[in-house]
């Protein structure tokens, strides 16, 4: 029956063919990326990353209830390239607004109504986690210095005078890396993050403080916390002058304080508070009061909010719908404002209040009017893996109202494998899925050993074990699934982004499980990707891995490049030529590969696309190239054209 009770005749059709309202063009064109949400006063900001503005990043401003009004105008985008990942590309303080602007890396002062100024040189360096210092007349913000040609960039925290006038002044070197740098509210005190090669900041990060004195710089600096095997998160004061911040001691990432006579912890659960720090200005909690934090809480791979009392420890639960969080959190005026979703909500900008749990949506991600009835729920679960351990996972079957498969057929199943690999998929709504639910397809996201969300020691089961831990993780669920008849064992395909991609190709040169497979700017040769990579990445594979060079063979043995001839799938691999992370021969070693093996495979390329995919053209291609190389593989007639990929050496019929 359709929504007004009237009969409706469901057609007929093979898994894989039936026709869907969600198609690639919705979804570019009512979808927008948010995030680093930031309050000045009563104004909120975000930023809003457009594909429709060929991936442009705006900042964004609500003022109280007035409809919201954008601030970076047409030829800028307020994006910082620091760890290329970069976050924290903006400050704003009584209505004035600092940006790193993307094409020239430079940060710009922008007035209130004004047009943006440039108050960095024209030279290469990037910017980004900049704090504003009233009382100092600056911002305090991490510096990346390309300007040695050949060696790797340095990282410092500088100090830039708010006009520009003077040249930045270093307050803090000699490490690898630095983040975070937060004023006390006095001013009179810094506190900042860094840490050293090999460590990524989610396996060791140190926290520091140190007094400013009168010119400016620091002194009596000293280290509160953290070190090579404790990861230390979003360092915050309270308005009483107390250093609070998240610390994975104890396995999970919990909530401490640091005050004159030491840490103490705030509270303690089996749960995270935190999450990887992949980009800058990332937040999981934020302060109503010096007795109140309102936090974010990861467990089970699915998140909630919460209110912590600091004095007592108490956690109280916010009831919400909400169950994906992004690592962006502000509060004002009793709520919470964050980006959240749910199974049945995309990811939207809302401010929750959190006495009562309601939500005003002040921005949705997606403004895609879609049919209920079309959307595929997902299931969470649990299946044992290799080594009795367990891992976890969450399934979408195939729904759409119009239609029944024939009598006894199973669906073909699509296994995704997440990026980082220490990242983690939500149960949120994303039309992505949704795009292959509504088509037939069965959809599994694995949160597989070495995602972050349950805990340390899961985290750590990558530890030298990347491209095994991963790939057995991604079989064993569709097997989990297979064997208990939900899906095809004959049509499984497994899909992948940046690390995803070199779990897919690992997945298809070390097993004969997947029938296919798709690489989205996927790792080929794990001893190129060593050497070729940007700095905050470059020494990540020392833990995955092993040591360089010492481990060599083990990093030529789970190189898909090495192991070409196990191919038994057809394979397409997705790439942007201007990706610094996963550079486009990472692709192109494999495609060529493959084409002298006389192995089905196809290469799709985009100028103008670095890591991850921000034009709405080259998405919409993605999405549909993907689809028709499986209609191909697996044998199905779409139901609308979509632009075709050529596929080489692919057998007929």
């Amino acid at each position: 029956m359709d929504r007004r009770g009237t009969p409706t005749r469901q057609r007929l059709a093979p898994y894989g063919s039936w026709r869907s309202p969600i198609s690639a063009d919705l979804i570019v064109a009512g979808t927008v990326g948010l995030g680093q949400l930031k309050l000045d006063r009563d104004d909120l900001y975000w930023v809003e990353q457009r594909p429709t503005e060929g991936g442009r990043y705006v900042i964004v401003r609500r003022r109280g209830h007035d409809k919201p009004v954008d601030i970076t105008p047409a030829g800028f985008n307020a994006r910082t390239r620091v760890h290329e990942y970069g976050g924290g590309a903006y400050a704003v303080a009584k209505g004035t607004v600092w940006f790193s602007n993307d094409s020239d890396q430079r940060l710009y002062r922008q007035d209130d109504g004004g047009k943006p100024k440039p108050i960095t040189p024209e030279v290469k360096m990037r910017y980004g986690d900049a704090v504003v210092d009233g009382s100092g007349g600056r911002l305090i913000c991490v510096r990346e210095d390309h300007r040695a040609s050949g060696s790797q960039a340095v990282n410092t925290l500088v100090a830039i005078e708010l006009e520009g006038r003077k040249q930045a002044t270093v307050l803090v070197q000699g490490n690898d890396f630095y983040s975070s740098p937060r004023l006390s509210p006095s001013g009179s005190h810094l506190a900042w993050l860094t840490w050293n090669h090999p460590n990524m900041p989610w396996d060791g990060t140190e926290l520091w403080v140190a007094e400013i004195d009168e010119s400016g710089g620091l002194r009596a600096q000293r280290k509160v916390a953290g070190g090579t095997d404790e990861s230390i998160f979003q360092p915050e004061w309270s308005e009483d002058g107390v250093l609070y911040f998240m610390s994975d001691r104890t396995n999970w990432w919990n909530l401490y304080r640091w005050r004159h006579q030491g840490v103490e912890p705030v509270l303690q659960i089996e749960a995270d508070l935190a999450t990887p720090q992949w980009t800058l200005g990332m937040s999981t909690y934020a302060f109503e009061s010096e007795a109140r934090i309102v936090c974010q809480v990861r467990s089970g791979g699915v998140a909630r909010l919460a209110a912590i009392d600091t004095q007592s420890g108490h956690l109280e639960n916010i009831e919400t719908s909400y169950t994906a969080l992004a690592a962006s959190i502000q509060l004002s005026a009793g709520k919470a404002i964050t980006i959240a979703g749910g199974p049945s909500e995309p990811m939207q900008l809302v401010a929750v209040d959190i006495g009562t749990g309601r939500a005003e949506v002040v921005r949705r991600s997606s403004e895609v009017p879609v049919d209920p009835t079309y959307l595929s729920i997902p299931e969470t679960f649990e299946f044992p893996t290799t080594g009795e351990k367990t891992a976890h996972a969450f399934y979408y079957a195939p729904r759409n109202p119009d239609y029944v498969p024939p009598e006894g057929a199973l669906p073909p199943l699509i296994v995704m494998a997440h990026g980082g690999p220490t990242g983690a998929v939500s149960n949120a709504l994303n039309l992505e899925d949704q795009y292959w639910t509504s088509r037939g397809f069965g959809y599994l996201v694995v949160n597989y050993g070495g995602s972050s969300g349950f805990g340390r020691e899961y985290r750590q089961r990558l530890n030298h074990q990347w491209g095994v831990v991963d790939v057995d993780d991604c079989v064993n669920a569709a097997r989990y699934l297979a064997d208990r008849g939900r899906v095809d064992a004959n049509r499984i395909a497994i899909t992948g982004g940046s690390a995803g991609g070199y779990t897919v190709l690992r997945a298809l040169t070390s097993t004969d499980f997947f029938k296919a497979g798709a690489s989205h700017f996927g790792i080929s040769d794990l001893e190129v990707f060593h050497s070729d990579t940007h700095k905050f990445e470059s020494m990540y594979d020392q833990n995955l891995i092993g040591p360089w060079p010492e481990a060599r063979a083990v990093y030529r043995e789970r190189s898909a490049i090495h192991s070409v001839d196990r191919i038994t799938a057809p394979v397409i691999l997705f790439q942007g030529l201007e990706d610094k992370i996963v550079p486009p021969n990472q692709a192109e070693l494999i495609v060529a590969a493959l084409k002298r093996k006389r192995l089905p495979v196809a290469y799709v390329a985009f100028e103008g696309e670095q890591h991850g995919f921000r034009i709405a053209k080259n998405i919409k291609r993605s999405i549909d190239g993907e689809l028709y190389f499986y209609s191909r593989v697996f044998g199905f007639e779409l139901p609308d054209p979509v632009e075709p990929v050529e596929i080489d050496n692919l057998p007929s019929g």
